[in-house]
Order: C-alpha cells, then structure tokens, then sequence
C-alpha cells in the first residue's frame, strides 16, 4: 500500500511538473535593478507556480548587445529580456528575431493602462511595435548653484551666450572650465553630446531618416550646434581632458548626466547634491521663449524573441508586471530611473515620491520632451562616423564647423544608402 501511495505521488508531481512552464527571462547587468527584478520575480513564481521565470542578468560579454546576439547564434536565447535600446532592436527585428507585441491581445489597453500612448510611438519601427518601453531617462545638464552664484549668476544658462557669459566669468586657464561639452570618444557618447544637444537645438527633428537611408543634421540646427562646440573649445571654456569628477570637484561648473547619478551622487557628494540646479540642454539663441526644450532619452525597453514556445505565457507575466502600477513605484524607488510613463507629474503615487527629491521631478517633467535615438541597425558606426569626422575635428581644432559637419553627414549617408 505505501509503495502504491509513493507511486501515485511520483505522478501527480511528474505531471505537475510537465505542466509547469519555464520562461527562461534577462534583464540588465545593474545592481539596483537586479533588487527590482530579484523581488518582483520571486513574487510572480510564488503566486504563479504553473508559469515559472527562471531569472538571470544578461551574460557577462564585451556588452549585453553581444552576449545575446552569441545565444540567439547559439539557440540559447531567452523567452524575454529588457535592457534593449532602438539600435539593437533594429538589428534584431532585421533579422526577424522579436515578436510585434501589437499582436498579442490586450496590447493597447496595456499601452494605455501604463499612460504610454506617446511614449511608445517612439519605438514604432514601420507599422508595429516589437519593444515595450521600461523607463526613459531625459539627459539634463546639471548645474552647480553654488559656483553659478559665485560668478554672480542666479540662474541655470539657457542660450548658447549666456553658457558663453557664464564660462567667461568662471574659466580660468587650465584650472577651471564653464562645462563640460564632449563627453568622451566612445561611439555611445554622441548621445549624450551631439545628438542631445541636435535634439535641443532642432525641437526634436531626428538626426537620420532612416527610411530614406540619409542623415539630416546638415542643416541650420546642426551647424549651430557644431559652432556652439567649437566656439567652447577655441575659446578655452572646455577641454577634452578634465579629470575624474570634474563636476564635484569644481573643475566643470555643468555637464550633462542621467538621473542614474542621482543615488551615487547622494551617497558620494551630499553636500554638493543639495547645491545642483537640473535644467535642459543649452539651446541656439534664436531658441523661442516659450518653446519646450527637447532632448535625448536613453531609454531601454523590453522584447519577446520570436522563438519562445510560450508566447501567450509571456505576455501574461509582462501584463502582469506592468498593469500594477507599484511595480514602477518601487522600480522607482530602487533605481531613481523614471518609468516610460507619461503621468509621473501629475499621478499621486509619483508626485509624493518627486516631492522629496526636486533632482528626480525635474527628470520626470521633460519626459514628454525626451527622444529616444534613431531606429537604426548602424547605430554604431553612425556615431563612430560622427566621433571621426565631426566631435574630434572640432575639439582639436582640426576643420571649421562646416566642413566637420559636412564631412560627417557625407561619410554617413555612405554608409545608409
């Protein structure tokens, strides 16, 4: 009798277990959002044991962009991942490797659930929509009210001339420079220069039309953009080598940043945490008044690759995740990311969270303003191109604005066409 009891509970968990679904998922390599992922996670599988995720970070590689092209070569890759930007989902619905989440049924009331009708329209890519947005972080200049005051200024520099007036008043030699204009050589680092700066300048035109293969910035924006570079360093008001910390040590008084330096910030420099005024990317002086200033997102979203066998069982735990909206509020709360959300200044649940931290609110207002990059498979070599023959030639002096900005465009076109 007890082997028949052994025998009957052998099957029942046999079958349970064939029953049980396993979703292999991926998300992004960063301390505080492997807390949100690690907890949240934990919570679906306990209160969903017939859909199980079986959770990692992305597999360490030169970058996570690598890691999962070298699974999907392998047929290893996930049911799900986030940490997807639009160049990298470019390639990957280019090679027919995601699923249009359009498709899958209670898509739109999702969309609209979440309150990211607008936000989503930035990753369309031709009729469909293969990335759901996880969080978009506006880049913003930061600026330190102290050392502002010091030169006798009350407020954030707006217009390329008041940056000029301000880095007039404050530069001095090869001690002090107004702010930090280039951010690095690496090809990601356009967004967080050249491209932001476009996007400010332009109202937010793209910088390539991706359909039509060419690139667009050769226009007055872009020109007045590239003068704006090159004015800082012939001028001396920037330099392409500052230091480490250059902006909490004094040695920049602004410099662009993400709201993922806001915790680091808090923990390593409190006092000069209370003293930042966040305010948008300088604009031409021609900018109008009363205009809103766009600038870029680094936005990361998520994917569902195309050869899941669970398709519907996955969509159910990422309906799951965001349709609560305490799930952004604690991924708020751990990462200091705003959430692709369109209502972080007027919902209840967000504005008691910005009401203590004036840093993360100004974040979350330019949201409706931030653009995320171009949805191109070349992203990389667009902005080595950009790097080459555009950002270098005007930091060392090397072409006049025009030709540096005529050079990159011609280089680029080449290589969309």
């Amino acid at each position: 009798m007890k082997r028949l009891f052994l025998v009957s509970v052998f099957v029942i968990l046999s079958a349970l277990l064939l029953a049980q679904i396993e979703l292999v998922f991926w998300t992004a390599p960063n301390p505080l959002q492997e807390e949100f992922w690690k907890e949240t996670v934990a919570r679906w599988n306990s209160e969903n044991p017939d859909i199980r995720i079986k959770w990692s970070t992305i597999p360490a590689a030169a970058s996570s962009e690598e890691a999962i092209l070298i699974a999907i070569a392998s047929n290893q890759a996930p049911d799900i991942c986030t940490n997807i930007m639009s160049g990298f989902a470019a390639q990957l619905i280019q090679a027919d490797q995601l699923v249009p989440l359009e498709t899958l049924p209670g898509f739109w009331d999702l969309v609209d659930t979440r309150r990211m009708r607008s936000v989503v329209e930035g990753w369309k890519f031709g009729d469909s929509y293969y990335v759901f947005p996880i969080y978009s972080n506006p880049m913003m200049m930061w600026w330190r009210k102290d050392l502002l005051e010091a030169a006798g200024f009350d407020k954030a520099p707006r217009t390329y001339s008041e940056v000029y007036e301000f880095s007039t008043a404050y530069s001095e030699g090869l001690e002090r420079f107004g702010m930090q204009v280039v951010m690095g050589r690496n090809w990601w680092d356009r967004w967080f220069d050249f491209i932001t700066y476009y996007y400010a300048a332009s109202q937010g035109q793209p910088y390539l039309d991706v359909e039509r293969g060419r690139a667009t910035f050769d226009n007055e924006y872009g020109l007045e953009v590239a003068q704006f570079i090159d004015t800082m360093f012939r001028s001396k008001w920037t330099a392409a080598d500052l230091g480490a910390n250059p902006f909490y040590t004094g040695v920049i008084a602004g410099t662009i940043m993400g709201p993922w330096e806001i915790n680091w910030a808090k923990t390593q420099f409190p006092d000069i945490y209370e003293n930042i005024l966040v305010a948008p990317p300088p604009v031409p002086d021609s900018f109008p008044e009363d205009a809103p200033i766009n600038t870029f997102a680094d936005t990361k979203g998520l994917v569902m690759f195309a050869d899941t066998k669970h398709k519907e069982a996955a969509w159910e735990f990422i309906q799951w995740v965001y349709s609560d909206i305490e799930n952004d509020r604690r991924w708020v709360e751990l990462t200091n990311m705003p959430p692709a959300r369109e209502d972080l200044g007027t919902n209840p649940i967000f504005t008691a969270f910005m009401d203590e931290d004036p840093v993360f609110a100004e974040y979350a207002k330019y949201i409706p303003y931030a653009i995320p990059p171009a949805l191109t498979e070349q992203y990389v070599d667009v902005q080595d191109l950009m790097t080459q023959h555009l950002v270098e030639p005007l930091m060392y002096g090397r072409a006049t604005p025009e030709d540096a900005l005529s050079t990159a465009v011609t280089r680029i076109r080449r290589i969309l066409w």
